[in-house]
């Protein structure tokens, strides 16, 4: 399995957008996609969200998501979503494992 995960902080008012723009997200995903995700929240910072996605296989992954991207909607969920983001710590981290 291929496994994405991000990092990211949430403003606190804006969970319920957050999970809405995720929801569509998957949706668009899960048609050209084979995956799982989760989504958890820190218990330490309530803002910070972890989120693993995982995928059948690397290649599968890279083949689709250059498609999934083109999207206009996949690209106006994406700026929604980064106007949910704390102001202060607006960064997204990403890494790529391996399941093992």
């Amino acid at each position: 399995m291929f496994v994405k995960v991000y990092q990211y902080h949430i403003q606190k008012d804006k969970v319920e957008e957050y999970l809405d723009i995720q929801e569509k997200t998957l949706e668009i995903y899960s048609r050209y996609l084979d995956l799982h995700t989760i989504y958890l929240n820190s218990k330490v910072d309530d803002t910070k969200w972890m989120e693993i996605i995982r995928y059948k296989d690397e290649d599968e992954y890279k083949r689709s998501i250059n498609i999934i991207n083109e999207k206009k909607e996949i690209q106006e969920l994406f700026e929604s979503f980064q106007s949910l983001l704390v102001t202060d710590n607006n960064k997204i981290r990403e890494e790529d494992f391996i399941e093992t």
